[in-house]
């Protein structure tokens, strides 16, 4: 059975559909006004697993994942670089779908724009103040009024106490309680605008996910995710609008069953973002690494867990990927249906299973590996071929792979032929042989270091 961790309840729990066999999910997209970083990488990679495992497991998956095209930043940038709105977002969308199908990610079920929902966004905020949920203010403002709804701060486990004592919040005259949220906001000079019953202006950015999540999935679907940083304030907005908008009877609406968080890429200690400035983009680091190398980098710590960027650890998980492909060059692999009663396809399932532990699936890839290694066993090859490509992995000739990664590295050795050669000399117990080519490869400055994962590489 599938757990899924909770971040609503904090804990994991067995995953049931609110529909038999189908499952809805709703994955908070990029604002689009520059290249994606590899924080945004991230959250594709990660959601584009889970919906690939849930598919694998015989769901039908509709998975929606909006555009933001429409927010200050974006109006900001396009003033700056004196183009339409438009053509700036439709710039970086490309850009974006571009990165993301380079790294593996398939693209959602749907992908809707922020601006094409606008009407939604109106008619929602209307139900809303006619709830008594918000309300308009002097200026063409609509704010959402946080202390009628009584369950606000459920997911991030927030008091509204708490938040006034210790959340810095912006100063506005116009709001009955500084932590109320906009709705809506009035037209400033120089900015789109739509109608509204409230005056020109444009919707704020957490009530574009409650009207799109509940057009395309419906007031209460399964799964919504995103990084780690939207837990609050932004979900926990989202929950407050369309709980409070779908009510009947003044009892709330659940909106969503499952909350999924994925953890933050960190750079030196910190979230790596554009506003601190410490960003990576994804296509300055497909410059250095092959997409799929950054791929399983992504994939190979859990997706909750935080992520550390170096490019130590980029290195690691080429020559970690290369060990896979290693272990299929020369064998005549077919892509097929997985027998899930054999015990590496049971214990990968279990993994992936377990809220999806893609560290303890990547070892049963490993231990194929070396079984192949050792016995060149074809069914083995094609066990850990179709298992590694369940989760986007494994998708190139090996040829091509390894050769791309030769001529990257500027090795005149093919390292990983020797660690495969090192490795089978260690398990004849023939110690001196397997000294002989450690010695080799730090001759020409190449560091081996084992672990219980393996053995790794890395330059002097």
């Amino acid at each position: 059975m599938l757990k899924i961790y909770n971040t609503l309840v904090r804990e994991k729990q067995t995953f049931t559909p609110i529909t038999a066999g189908k499952v809805n999910l709703y994955v908070c997209g990029m604002t689009v006004y520059d290249f994606c970083h590899l924080g945004h990488a991230r959250v594709m990679v990660a959601f584009d697993m889970v919906c690939r495992w849930l598919r694998a497991s015989g769901y039908e998956v509709n998975y929606v994942r909006n555009i933001t095209d429409i927010d200050d930043k974006i109006i900001k940038r396009a003033l700056e670089n004196k183009e339409t709105i438009a053509n700036l977002t439709q710039r970086f969308i490309d850009a974006m779908n571009e990165d993301s199908a380079k790294l593996g990610v398939m693209r959602p079920t749907v992908e809707p724009k922020a601006t094409e929902f606008v009407g939604s966004m109106i008619e929602m905020i209307s139900i809303l103040i006619e709830k008594g949920f918000a309300y308009s203010s002097s200026n063409g403002d609509v704010f959402y009024a946080v202390n009628n709804f009584a369950d606000y701060g459920k997911l991030s486990g927030k008091s509204l106490s708490d938040l006034r004592a210790g959340e810095r919040v912006e100063v506005d005259l116009h709001k009955k309680d500084p932590m109320d949220f906009v709705l809506w906001k009035a037209a400033k000079p120089d900015e789109p605008s739509w109608d509204s019953p409230w005056g020109k202006g444009r919707p704020g950015w957490h009530i574009e996910c409650s009207a799109m999540s509940s057009h395309f999935l419906g007031h209460h679907f399964d799964i919504h995710g995103g990084g780690q940083d939207l837990q609050f304030p932004h979900h926990e907005n989202e929950i407050a609008q369309s709980e409070a908008a779908h009510s009947h009877d003044g009892k709330p609406c659940p909106m969503v069953n499952y909350w999924m968080h994925n953890g933050f890429v960190r750079v030196d200690d910190e979230k790596m973002s554009k506003s601190l400035g410490n960003f990576f983009t994804i296509r300055t680091v497909l410059e250095q690494y092959d997409p799929e190398v950054v791929r399983f980098f992504i994939l190979r710590a859990h997706y909750r867990s935080p992520l550390n960027y170096s490019n130590q650890h980029l290195d690691d998980a080429k020559v970690a990927l290369t060990r896979l492909y290693t272990a299929l060059r020369g064998l005549d692999v077919n892509l097929s249906s997985v027998d899930w009663t054999q015990a590496p396809a049971i214990n990968f399932k279990a993994a992936m299973d377990d809220d999806f532990n893609t560290p303890e699936a990547f070892a049963v890839l490993f231990d194929l590996a070396t079984e192949v290694n050792r016995t060149k066993s074809l069914a083995a090859a094609c066990l850990l071929k179709n298992l590694a490509g369940i989760v986007g992995l494994l998708q190139l000739d090996p040829n091509v792979f390894l050769q791309g990664q030769s001529e990257s590295s500027n090795l005149s050795l093919d390292v990983e032929a020797l660690i495969v050669q090192r490795n089978e000399a260690k398990r004849a117990k023939n110690f001196a042989e397997a000294d002989i080519i450690r010695k080799k490869l730090a001759d020409v400055g190449i560091i081996l270091e084992d672990s219980p994962e393996g053995t790794s590489w890395r330059r002097l």
